[in-house]
């Protein structure tokens, strides 16, 4: 399936929304820390003493079907299952600060090199002697099992019941999952929410108890969920939150943000209520929907940024590898000109404009580079603060479904840098589109009047022409 630009946006979102879900409710996990009047942010802390930004066991476990996944193995087959049970064993072996007590109790069982199947078993072995085993591990790494499977309904239900089983055998965890998953797949392709997409892939019975739960997720308050370490309980805080937030009318994707804060305000077991229910709110609102502010200090196990896992899931979700992006060191661009462009922004000396080909020699005074296009992982020096948005230089505006927030945040995010110290470097591919727009956009925000804004920051970029949707889309902002 050959993906929109706003649905692969959406597909990348599931993932990076769970993970950003997961990092801004672990500092508040089981009352380790209280909500302020702000709303929640990401202190770290929590049950794993985690640093600010840093995911849990749910994104970890999620990365280890997601690296399957975008390496094109069919997350169903023997092949696939073993994969993620290496990589589950692997991450467990690496002494993580929290692990579910159902999930070690599984992968303790298996030794350090277990098959899917061994894993499966022991799950199984579990049930059989506890008759307990539908926690909330499994529903928290569905956000990777949808996005290789968004043409394959049945074989999505397939995926995530095995996935599921894995850790979980209890079938209402296994429907749980299809569910969210199925919900997910429907974000992903058609840009709305609705967890009962997926009723008609269960059957009779278990279809008709999952309706009730969805009702009952709708008729209360979010925060009649809790505790919510079962799966069930999950779902229905997850749901509630995201069923219960407004969808702001100036701002739609500000639902996202909107919905995790309710989510996490709910309690108990904060970090997977709001990863599940940030897959399913980065699926509807796309991962240019996540706020920079997060971006910039997302990361966990093993070693990786929020990027890395927006990268894996354009993969996972069949995305086309262009000019070895995902992956690559570098990115070719002097096709659009071989010649650098670097000048001072007219209203800030502390900001420098230009292309992607002068990121070659950047001056030693520029400490935090702004990155309005794909580059390559590097390609700017590691000393560096870099921060990338999803922008597409297009007057279509399907291409580009939160472009006012998008160079809102793109300029907040210039400003911030500047606060902090940074010089800063704002750049695309050639430095005539998105970067004028950005630039103008940040000179908005320190109070030049819109009209000159843009003139000026033209009038030194060379060949600067933002297209009309651009230009729009600052007279929205003015």
């Amino acid at each position: 399936m050959k993906l929109t630009t706003a649905q692969m946006d959406r597909a990348c979102g599931a993932v990076l929304g769970s993970a950003a879900g997961d990092a801004l409710g672990a500092g508040y996990e089981f009352g380790c820390a209280t909500v302020g009047p702000e709303g929640p942010r990401m202190i770290g802390g929590g049950l794993g003493d985690f640093e600010p930004g840093e995911w849990t066991d749910d994104t970890s476990m999620t990365w280890c079907v997601l690296d399957v996944a975008a390496s094109g193995v069919d997350l169903r087959s023997a092949e696939g299952l073993d994969a993620v049970a290496a990589r589950f064993a692997e991450w467990a072996g690496s002494h993580p600060p929290d692990i579910g007590i159902q999930t070690r109790s599984v992968l303790g069982a298996v030794g350090r090199n277990p098959t899917g199947a061994d894993l499966t078993s022991a799950a199984a072995r579990l049930h059989e002697r506890t008759g307990r085993t539908a926690g909330n591990g499994s529903l928290m790494r569905t956000a990777a099992v949808a996005p290789p499977f968004l043409d394959d309904p049945e074989g999505l239900t397939e995926a995530a019941r095995a996935v599921s089983a894995l850790t979980h055998t209890d079938p209402r965890a296994g429907e749980a999952c299809v569910l969210w998953c199925h919900a997910i797949r429907r974000a992903v392709l058609r840009g709305d929410l609705d967890v009962r997409a997926g009723l008609e892939q269960l059957d009779a019975e278990a279809a008709a108890y999952w309706g009730e739960r969805i009702d009952e997720a709708e008729d209360e308050q979010p925060e009649r969920f809790t505790p919510n370490g079962w799966v069930v309980t999950a779902f229905q805080a997850a749901w509630s939150a995201i069923h219960h937030t407004p969808v702001p009318e100036d701002d739609p994707r500000a639902h996202l943000e909107d919905a995790l804060a309710r989510a996490i305000g709910i309690g108990h077991d904060t970090d997977t209520v709001a990863a599940i229910a940030g897959a399913l709110l980065g699926a509807r609102w796309g991962a240019s929907a996540v706020p920079a502010r997060w971006r910039r200090i997302l990361h966990g196990y093993p070693g990786l940024t929020g990027e890395r896992l927006v990268e894996l899931a354009h993969l996972a979700a069949g995305g086309p590898v262009s000019q070895g992006w995902p992956g690559t060191d570098r990115i070719d661009y002097s096709s659009w000109g071989d010649r650098p462009t670097i000048v001072q922004h007219p209203f800030d000396e502390g900001v420098w404009l230009g292309n992607a080909v002068a990121l070659d020699g950047l001056a030693p005074e520029v400490t935090a580079v702004v990155s309005l296009c794909r580059i390559g992982t590097q390609q700017i020096r590691q000393d560096l603060t870099g921060v990338g948005f999803r922008l597409v230089d297009s007057a279509d505006p399907e291409a580009n479904p939160n472009l006012d927030f998008v160079l809102r945040d793109a300029a907040r995010t210039v400003a911030d840098l500047r606060d902090e110290g940074h010089v800063v470097f704002l750049h695309c591919v050639a430095g005539q589109s998105r970067t004028p727009t950005v630039a103008a956009a940040y000179a908005m925000l320190r109070g030049v009047e819109p009209d000159r804004a843009l003139r000026e920051v033209c009038a030194v970029l060379p060949d600067a022409r933002p297209n009309s949707e651009f230009r729009r889309a600052l007279r929205r902002l003015a």
